[in-house]
């Protein structure tokens, strides 16, 4: 039988889109059916969805997708679990939870009130850790922990991370200081941003925007290289991470700003340089597992520094998505549901 916490309801409050483009063409606030947990389901009330990149990237078209629309938006999101069906045994009603993966090959993402997922996503909150934050975690923080924890790890390595200061890359800093890192490195495109990529751990920080940066970074290399490569852009910084990867590294790739990217081939294959290109959406059973244990690991710590660069309300979906798009802002964007 399922139990509940808050009395049922026959409908919601959800974005959704029919059909791709501009966010203020085609996001509308709906009265949507409550969704109620089938077996092994869980449903949560959300209070927060985090806004990422991807989300903005489907809701666009930018990002192709086979998913029967209406859809309702985004991956991540926080709230307390309010109903359970059968077979789950992991979580009670009021438990406090952060989702992962609700909008990838579904129709029902997190900018509603109420999701239902399959109990294997859903994951308890840390005690202390703000709601807000849980927003945060699915697609950011599980990015930048399979990027530092992926082929081995990062102990005693010279780690550059790409965009110290956006959603990822503030969390890669402090993953990969977390995992054993010897020198991390941040590049960034400004001093507020250089600030930010600091205060997470980054040892060296350098404006790509001012600074000469293969030959800053060869400097801290002692012209060796480095040996792990964390890439936020790989179109726009391909020249520069062949020239500062030591022979045999590792770049690992979560993103570009293009779709089709020229290789240096020569220089790659002469060093033995290794690509490493991936999608959070996509992990590995085992992959992501290894993934959360770094982050659990850092949470229960209690030392990490979430990056929330703008809260947005409910009715402000659309600036929401339209702050995400044009990259002004450093670090994560999250709507309160309330």
């Amino acid at each position: 039988m399922n139990l509940e916490l808050t009395p049922e309801r026959e409908n919601m409050k959800a974005y959704i889109y029919e059909n791709t483009g501009p966010a203020a063409d085609v996001l509308t606030l709906r009265e949507m059916v409550m969704p109620a947990p089938g077996a092994g389901e869980v449903r949560v009330r959300l209070k927060w969805s985090g806004v990422n990149p991807s989300d903005v990237k489907t809701r666009s078209g930018h990002i192709p997708s086979t998913i029967p629309f209406p859809r309702i938006p985004h991956s991540d999101g926080a709230g307390l679990v309010d109903m359970i069906g059968d077979g789950v045994d992991d979580f009670k009603p009021g438990d406090a939870v952060w989702v992962w993966n609700a909008a990838w090959n579904r129709s029902n993402g997190t900018a509603a009130e109420f999701v239902v997922l399959p109990s294997e996503q859903v994951e308890h909150m840390p005690d202390g850790l703000a709601l807000e934050n849980g927003a945060c975690l699915g697609i950011p923080a599980m990015t930048a922990c399979h990027a530092v924890a992926t082929d081995g790890g990062v102990r005693g390595q010279i780690v550059l991370v790409a965009g110290g200061a956006g959603a990822v890359g503030h969390y890669a800093i402090q993953a990969a200081k977390f995992c054993g890192a010897r020198i991390v490195i941040a590049t960034v495109s400004s001093e507020e941003k250089e600030a930010l990529a600091r205060r997470a751990g980054a040892d060296f920080v350098f404006n790509y925007k001012t600074d000469t940066l293969v030959d800053e970074i060869n400097k801290v290399t002692d012209h060796r290289g480095v040996d792990r490569i964390i890439e936020v852009d790989l179109a726009a910084n391909i020249q520069t991470d062949v020239a500062i990867m030591k022979e045999g590294g590792l770049a690992v790739i979560y993103g570009s700003s293009q779709k089709e990217i020229a290789l240096p081939f020569s220089p790659s294959i002469g060093r033995n340089i290794c690509y490493r290109f991936f999608i959070v959406y996509k992990l590995s059973r085992s992959d992501r597992q290894r993934a959360l244990l770094v982050l659990q690991d850092m949470l229960k710590d209690k030392n990490v520094l979430h990056n929330i660069a703008k809260k947005v309300s409910f009715a402000n979906l659309v600036e929401a998505h339209e702050l995400v798009e044009s990259g002004a802002l450093p670090g994560n964007v999250v709507l309160r549901i309330e």
